[in-house]
């Protein structure tokens, strides 16, 4: 028991000698600039959507197979696997090193465990687009199709209509969160030494970014209760399924563009992470 106690110390140890070395900065400001690319792709595919110029909403697997038929894509996609690698453990540093200082209460651990969920997706990501330089596979299922098939699976259960309801009301919640959060702004605790104008277009750009999430988010969760309600796994809906419904309600085209418009913020949003975030605990 003593010896088992002292190698987990010894690993603690190490993880945080790693976690405080320049290169981790490094893989943490160019993950954001990786996520930021991600998103400004789903953003203007949208846009295009909705001003009628072609385009298809997509979400983050869909932006990486953009990337990947550009001209040489299998670099540029190579590039952001880096990207994507950086910002996934970037990720798992807030989670369990909790470099970020959001304690042990509730609320604190709450937050980390969002971080490891996020690293954990975007460590899948990664994983996906490796597949797809490699040849040896697709960049892996579109949120669509995971949506639709995780619902199918548990609507097969006596207790599954109950579960995607909930399922439904916690990404709902997830929603209401990202729109108090834009609404407090308290992102801007994340920056330091910002002022002026840049200080306030950060803040604007986040507003409006979290914003489109949560818009995103609370569609996504609406159509969960309503695939447990109809017993029907095909009413589920993702990222690029729940922009492609905005374009079909009355003034779809304006709600999406201006969702797209604040997919677009997020995306310049995350470029001022990689510049100007706080880092200095790694």
């Amino acid at each position: 028991m003593a010896q088992s106690t002292v190698r987990a110390a010894g690993a603690a140890r190490t993880a945080r000698r790693a976690a405080h070395s320049p290169a981790s900065e490094w893989l943490a400001r160019f993950g954001y600039i990786v996520k930021g690319v991600v998103y400004l792709i789903i953003g203007v595919l949208a846009a295009r959507v909705a001003i009628g110029n072609g385009g298809k909403t997509t979400d983050n697997r869909g932006a990486l197979q953009a990337i990947y038929h550009e001209p040489f894509g299998k670099v540029l996609l190579g590039i952001a696997i880096v990207g994507l690698i950086g910002y996934a453990l970037w990720c798992f540093l807030r989670a369990f090193l909790d470099v970020d200082g959001k304690g042990t209460d509730a609320k604190g651990i709450l937050a980390r465990i969002g971080y490891g969920v996020i690293g954990a997706s975007y460590a899948a990501l990664a994983y996906g687009a490796v597949r797809l330089v490699t040849g040896s596979g697709s960049a892996g299922k579109s949120t669509d199709t995971s949506a639709k098939d995780w619902t199918a699976r548990l609507l097969t259960h006596s207790y599954g209509e109950a579960l995607v309801i909930l399922l439904g009301v916690i990404v709902i919640g997830v929603a209401l969160y990202l729109f108090y959060y834009a609404y407090s702004a308290q992102f801007m605790r994340s920056f330091s030494g910002l002022g002026g104008m840049t200080r306030t277009w950060v803040r604007r750009l986040g507003r409006v970014g979290y914003g489109a999430q949560g818009v995103v988010f609370a569609e996504i969760g609406i159509f969960l209760i309503v695939a447990a309600l109809q017993h029907n796994a095909h009413a589920a809906k993702g990222i690029g399924g729940s922009l492609a419904q905005l374009a079909r309600e009355p003034y779809g085209h304006v709600l999406l563009g201006i969702v797209a418009v604040g997919l677009i913020a997020y995306a310049v949003y995350s470029f001022a992470q990689a510049r100007f975030r706080r880092i200095s605990t790694i």
